[in-house]
């Protein structure tokens, strides 16, 4: 059997870290395209004195899709950019790895947010207009670097970092999953005893300090258990889903942006459903499902379909979502060769009312 791991060339994270910059980016580049979410463009950018006349800066239109890509291409294009720089949340992120992707060109990740693994992996979730997710993209390589200043991430609202511990919970379920089935990972092969022990530590890593680690960022400080969450959302997680697969909770997700409810919530908020759904879809024990909810509650992670703007959602809406979760060539078959959409729809109500009844 062959297995593979796949990693970021280079991963950097600390408080004041982005002063690195500088002294990085001529190293892969000498005609910078910067990428960059509006905040960040407007709060950030006019605070890095380096940047220069060599810079080609775009600001982000927010949704991670083909035209938005073909957009930001054609303007590297015409300044012949030989670099992609991405600062910002995910979609940011994503769109400045397609970009780099269509450029041949390498990519430096400069996440502002630690909502989910995206920085590090060589894929890219792309949605159409409406917010509704379209389809992955994988690239030939992993990004560049990934640099992670947490003095900038412990600034953001904390509802990012607690989206980010649900995005990384699942990968433990997810990455497990294709090990005892025998699934390949994002690269194609299967996944190593790396990959497996990434995703472990990720979990055990969340659990241990999730809940400190938020209050830490409440409170606007970066401690080392802020630090250890956000290496836990963004580095193991990333390795643990690229090197170790996904499974039915990311494809749960997909199914729920089929909602136009669920579109003003985070990614990690509805791969945290999707998890909570895959324990009763793959038949958890009821004492890693108890400690699943614990948690969630602990932190505020969404455990109720009404947490993800679906209190008054039919049955025959969710059903639509199960559909979309078990389209041919979804993750789901990693986890489950043989699910059906009345079985995530079924796992999904079952969840919905454990949550619901927990809070009586």
């Amino acid at each position: 059997m062959i297995t593979s791991s796949v990693f970021p060339s280079r991963y950097i994270q600390g408080s004041d870290s982005i002063n690195l910059l500088e002294n990085l980016i001529p190293d892969y580049g000498r005609k910078p395209l910067l990428i960059c979410s509006p905040h960040i463009f407007r709060d950030v950018i006019p605070q890095l004195k380096f940047l220069t006349n060599d810079f080609s800066i775009v600001e982000f239109r927010r949704e991670c899709t083909y035209e938005e890509i073909d957009r930001i291409f054609e303007i590297g294009r015409a300044d012949s950019s030989d670099l992609v720089i991405g600062i910002g949340g995910g979609k940011t992120l994503d769109t400045a790895r397609a970009v780099a992707g269509k450029i041949h060109c390498p990519v430096i990740i400069v996440p502002t947010i630690a909502s989910t693994d995206a920085p590090c992996a060589a894929v890219s979730a792309i949605y159409y207009n409406d917010g509704k997710f379209r389809d992955t993209l994988v690239f030939k390589k992993n990004p560049d670097l990934v640099l992670l200043d947490t003095k900038i991430i412990v600034q953001a609202p904390v509802r990012f970092l607690v989206s980010g511990m649900g995005d990384a919970l699942a990968t433990w379920f997810e990455a497990d999953a294709c090990r005892k089935n025998n699934s390949s990972n994002l690269s194609g092969l299967k996944g190593s005893i790396t990959a497996y022990a990434m995703a472990r530590l990720c979990y055990d890593t969340i659990l241990e300090y999730g809940y400190a680690a938020k209050l830490s960022n409440e409170a606007g400080t970066v401690t080392p258990a802020f630090e250890h969450v956000v290496e836990a959302n963004t580095l193991l997680s990333g390795i643990g889903f690229e090197s170790g697969g996904l499974g039915a909770a990311h494809s749960i997700h997909n199914g729920l942006t089929e909602l136009t409810e669920t579109h003003e919530f985070y990614h990690g908020e509805k791969v945290a459903i999707g998890m909570l759904a895959s324990l009763f879809l793959s038949d958890k024990s009821r004492d890693q499902i108890e400690e699943m909810y614990n948690f969630c509650e602990l932190v505020g992670l969404p455990t109720t379909l009404q947490d993800i703007g679906l209190g008054g959602c039919t049955n025959g809406a969710l059903m639509v979502a199960a559909e979309r979760a078990c389209k041919p060539g979804e993750f789901i078959y990693n986890e489950a060769p043989d699910v059906k959409s009345y079985d995530v729809f079924s796992a999904l109500k079952l969840s919905d009312i454990y949550g619901r009844r927990r809070r009586m």
